[in-house]
């Protein structure tokens, strides 16, 4: 109940979480059919970097600060835009210094993209969040705003009426056993939506129980799960977060290509030492899966 994401949004795991967002949700939306999007760690949905909080920290320097105004290859910029002119959309009136106002959360992200006949569902248990959120998305009759556990909303918003949709994981792993009860969590989901594309975030930092997590997962029997990982330095000296993950269930069939050529791109961006990295697999599936 303590985290507060104002002073770490925009850096380098909001930059991955939301481009790989950006393009599930483009790629939804090439079908007429309506969607809904389930956010279930929502947060606030949108941030002000001139706050005190996020001055604090300048996370977002080196994250979308990095990406936003730089000379980035054909494809990547492509596959970026959609984000990208999302945050640019939010501040229009930058100055010579290109500094950033605002920044939006996942839900806002997902709402500024959405169609009309798509939906929003955000989960937020912090009172206070709940209510910041709650203010955002007053009176938007395509976003539906709850005060609720997040985990609940795994077996008591699922599957959507629309019976399309991605839902989006995203804790803030602060109490032990987190990735057991993510594991746990896209278990229960799937059983009710295993149609659905899951994106599930999770922290890269020393100690982290990656392998165990990614054996849990594999013992799913999920047919197709595809990891994103982008680590920017070492996670030797330091106890904080040093890069971070994506879990995708259900991944369209163009992301692994799309992250191809994202992650090498951002990993040269975004990189803080020389041992910063980036990879694409498949947990379980094929290399190339079946189109949809």
């Amino acid at each position: 109940m303590n985290y507060r994401h104002i002073y770490h949004a925009g850096n380098f795991a909001d930059v991955l979480k939301h481009a790989v967002l950006a393009r599930l949700i483009v790629y939804m939306a090439q079908k007429d059919k309506a969607f809904r999007v389930l956010d279930t760690h929502a947060g606030i949905g949108l941030y002000d970097l001139s706050s005190e909080e996020a001055q604090k920290t300048g996370e977002w320097q080196d994250g979308i600060g990095r990406i936003l105004d730089a000379d980035i290859p054909a494809k990547a910029k492509a596959l970026l835009e959609p984000y990208l002119t999302a945050v640019r959309d939010l501040n229009p009136n930058r100055g010579p210094d290109g500094r950033l106002t605002l920044y939006p959360g996942s839900p806002k992200l997902t709402r500024m993209l959405m169609r009309p006949q798509d939906r929003l569902s955000a989960m937020e248990l912090h009172p206070d969040d709940y209510e910041t959120l709650h203010r955002l998305f007053d009176g938007d009759f395509q976003s539906r705003i709850t005060q609720l556990d997040g985990w609940l909303a795994l077996g008591a918003h699922l599957p959507p009426k629309e019976k399309r949709g991605i839902v989006l994981v995203d804790p803030p792993f602060e109490l032990a056993g987190e990735f057991e009860r993510l594991a746990d969590g896209l278990a229960k989901a799937w059983r009710r939506f295993s149609g659905g594309t899951f994106c599930l975030w999770y922290p890269l930092k020393q100690g982290a129980p990656i392998a165990a997590f990614h054996e849990a997962l594999k013992a799913l029997e999920i047919p197709k799960m595809l990891c994103a990982e982008l680590s920017v330095r070492s996670d030797r000296d330091t106890t904080g977060l040093s890069g971070s993950g994506l879990i995708i269930v259900n991944p369209p069939y163009t992301l692994k290509d799309e992250l191809d050529a994202l992650l090498p791109f951002l990993k040269d961006r975004l990189k803080q030492d020389r041992h910063a990295s980036a990879r694409a697999f498949w947990l379980r599936g094929e290399e190339v899966p079946e189109r949809d």
